[in-house]
């Protein structure tokens, strides 16, 4: 979009005192001037964004971003997630040829805000027209691979598989290691990506405290035997997130310690949710494997990394008996599956287990592997912006695996 040219004319009303001598920035240029105001236009904003720009505050603005620097930089984040806000401010500055302040920083992502609010109210707008707002839309529709069935498709044995894991990259300090206040930040993440923590906290008392004795290798080796229970019990010794809930803590510098997600075979990422001040507790497990049960129905399988103690959990809980009813079947992915003793891999390694064809069961490595580079320009940002950053890290990785989809397997 080129620079709007100045008008010095006024046709259809008086000039917004609020914007004389605006300072507005663009990738090849910045300037000071005075815009003027349509008779329609009642605050300031209004006049910016028909000049092409959006202002850093809502009411008395005297900085302005191009929409185009903020269309550009929202792409070069999506593409390369560590290149952050102020990364994007220093770059500004050096073309600009002045010298780089931190406020810099908040004006910017004011505005970048405003625009991402935008850009989602439109795509809203659009889902409506479309027809794709009805709940769980986005979850059912997202891989035409697993949930869009063929007439008279043959049985695959397992009908959808998904993977579910945790990873702790994408911490966020709390403020009060710096002495300071939490900054107050009442907006919500805008993505149906996020289960929200008092849904996961329905799930928060299925487990009961157990304690765990540990078991020695040379018992391990003696008792080798094809008992389900046994080979689970291996493994709740030897893993710790199979472990006692009650060792299951994390550092209380971190707010949001894990963010915890579930994905569809070919990668395409379906819900997420934070781990607040904890370990990965079987909660964050529970609460997925709800709404997938919800959501998809039956006859699905489920991979994660310590599928084979999770499976007892999951039996043991209140969502057992749908879980058996609908036929969901608990495995291990074949990475994390060959850390697992022997008798395990008998039982849940997917290359023993029947429809699971080619799938590896560890889509969520591949996630984590791109979306850790988020985590340099989260950690220590506040709670809506981390979200923020995450949902644009997704909804761009999803829509890069659809236009790939047809090369994956």
């Amino acid at each position: 979009m080129p620079l709007p040219e100045e008008d010095d004319s006024v046709p259809d009303g008086a000039e917004c005192p609020a914007l004389v001598n605006m300072e507005l920035v663009d990738l090849f240029a910045r300037r000071r001037t005075s815009l003027p105001a349509r008779s329609s236009h009642v605050y300031p904003n209004e006049t910016l964004i028909y000049h092409g720009y959006l202002g850093s505050s809502p009411l008395y603005p005297t900085v302005a971003i191009s929409i185009r620097t903020l269309a550009a930089y929202r792409q070069i984040h999506r593409t390369c997630s560590r290149f952050s806000i102020q990364a994007q401010c220093k770059a500004l500055c050096h073309m600009h040829n002045i010298p780089y302040r931190p406020y810099l920083n908040q004006q910017f992502s004011a505005a970048y805000d405003i625009y991402l609010e935008i850009v989602y109210r439109v795509d809203s707008a659009l889902k409506v027209v479309l027809k794709r707002d009805a709940p769980n839309w986005r979850v059912l529709n997202s891989c035409p691979a697993c949930f869009y069935k063929l007439k008279d498709e043959p049985d695959l044995g397992i009908d959808y598989l998904i993977t579910m894991d945790g990873n702790n990259s994408l911490k966020r300090w709390s403020s009060w290691i710096y002495g300071g206040s939490p900054r107050t930040d009442s907006r919500m993440p805008c993505s149906d990506y996020w289960l929200t923590p008092d849904a996961v906290d329905k799930f928060k008392d299925e487990v009961k405290s157990r304690s765990v004795t540990p078991v020695s290798d040379e018992v391990l080796q003696d008792d080798w035997d094809n008992d389900e229970n046994s080979a689970v019990s291996d493994c709740v010794n030897r893993w710790r997130n199979a472990g006692p809930e009650q060792q299951k803590r994390m550092f209380g510098v971190f707010d949001e310690s894990v963010i915890f997600i579930a994905a569809c075979r070919h990668r395409f990422v379906l819900l997420a949710c934070d781990m607040i001040q904890s370990g990965e507790l079987a909660k964050y497990g529970l609460v997925i494997v709800n709404h997938i049960l919800n959501v998809c129905g039956k006859v699905g399988g489920c991979a994660y990394d310590i599928g084979c103690a999770f499976s007892k959990t999951l039996e043991s809980s209140s969502l057992g008996s749908r879980a058996q009813q609908l036929n969901l079947c608990m495995m291990v992915g074949a990475f994390h599956g060959h850390a697992h003793n022997r008798k395990c891999q008998l039982c849940w390694h997917p290359m023993y287990i029947s429809g699971t064809g080619h799938s590896e069961g560890e889509g969520c490595e591949h996630i984590f592997s791109s979306s850790n580079d988020l985590a340099r320009g989260t950690r220590h940002a506040s709670a809506f912006h981390r979200h923020q950053a995450i949902e644009e890290h997704f909804a761009f990785w999803d829509t890069d695996k659809y236009a790939t989809l047809s090369k994956l397997f």
